[in-house]
């Protein structure tokens, strides 16, 4: 089949990663590696061509060129950049946002305000790099590592970005540095061969997850083995109209609070451009649980699904449990009366359940007490 063929790339962590690491050696030896190579959160190493590279007293940069492989990003070709300086002793590894790498301006995001749009994994990753560069050398990782993209600022005007409150540019993304083809049809079909795989294999409990983070989640809840693990992404719709048709007793569906609140809204595709987060109905769901009018009002004006729900639980009020009785509501309409009960688990970014809805569904009894 055709869409089997689409090719992987890597995100901008990766890129990133690699030019940072490559500038370290640099600063630390007078060298640039040439490719580079860098240590996935899988594991994987690959390397990578340097597309510039240059250096200075005191200072050395590296820039390497994204390919995204066949996913239609918006940085593929782009130059992502690192200019790594040294810090003062004993500071450690610092960020600086440099020319098209955007500056967190309004809370709701995993990273403070005012801080350099590089989210966490990415950081992780190039915090990994200067320090195995640093160790090869002999000296300490103190440094200063300045990420840009070549035209960020142009290219973050076709994201998000500025309503997230990123501004000045593009974010530094990625979680496990490796870029996953947006086919639908590819992805569609890979998520049928998983429940056609799971049934061969006489598993009668399925977990359908949104990301990496809400699949071990979901994993590690029920101790899942991996052919039971579905990865759904965004297409909630394709994979509920699949088990429709092809049932298996029991399915988990798993996903952070903005994912989870678009499929209690009734949304099948969770992709951002196929709906937003919306606030009003997120709000209208915290005046339900009792919220004070003041909340309700702030919950309308939030930055992200993620900001929301930290209000939820300042108050002690389980947002995050009616967003899973309504995606649950969502799934069980579209699966129709099939075989199948289903239970929804919305998970938070450090891969805590923070809100279920329990088994319902044909027979649901039959399926309770399960593991919690």
């Amino acid at each position: 089949m055709e869409t089997a063929s689409l090719r992987r790339g890597w995100t901008t962590g990766s890129c990133a990663t690699a030019a940072a690491r490559a500038a370290c050696e640099a600063l630390f030896t007078g060298n640039f590696p040439d490719p580079v190579t860098i240590t996935l959160p899988g594991g994987q190493t690959p390397a990578f061509a340097l597309a510039c590279h240059e250096a200075g007293e005191g200072w050395a940069m590296a820039g390497v060129v994204k390919d995204a492989g066949d996913d239609p990003d918006v940085t593929h070709g782009a130059l992502v950049g690192a200019r790594v300086t040294r810090g003062a002793p004993g500071s450690g590894v610092s960020f600086r946002a440099g020319s098209g790498v955007g500056t967190v301006t309004l809370p709701g995001l995993p990273l403070p305000v005012g801080e350099p749009a590089i989210n966490p994994v990415p950081r992780a990753m190039i915090r990994q790099a200067v320090e195995e560069a640093a160790a090869l050398a002999g000296v300490a990782p103190d440094v200063v590592v300045e990420i840009s993209v070549e035209n960020g600022e142009l290219l973050a005007k076709r994201t998000m970005n500025a309503r997230l409150g990123i501004l000045g540019g593009l974010s530094i993304l990625g979680t496990t540095g490796i870029v996953v083809p947006y086919s639908c049809a590819a992805w569609i079909a890979s998520i049928q061969r998983g429940v056609d795989v799971a049934r061969a294999a006489g598993i009668d409990h399925v977990a359908a997850c949104t990301g990496d983070v809400s699949e071990k989640a979901a994993a590690r809840h029920h101790g899942l083995s991996e052919q039971a693990l579905i990865d759904m992404g965004d297409f909630a719709g394709g994979t509920l109209k699949y088990l429709r048709r092809n049932p298996v007793p029991r399915l988990t569906i798993a996903g952070g609070v903005a994912k989870m609140g678009k499929l209690a809204r009734g949304l099948l595709d969770l992709h951002s451009k196929r709906g937003s987060v919306d606030f009003d109905w997120l709000a209208d769901r915290l005046a339900e649980l009792g919220a004070a009018p003041v909340l309700v009002a702030e919950a309308r004006q939030a930055n992200t699904a993620l900001q929301v729900q930290g209000m939820a639980e300042a108050a002690g009020l389980p947002l995050a449990g009616r967003i899973a009785e309504l995606a649950q509501a969502t799934a069980l309409g579209v699966l129709e009366g099939a075989p199948v009960v289903v239970e929804v688990l919305v998970v938070n970014r450090a891969g805590v359940i923070v809100g279920a809805a329990p088994w319902r569904g044909p027979d649901a009894d039959s399926h309770s007490p399960m593991p919690r």
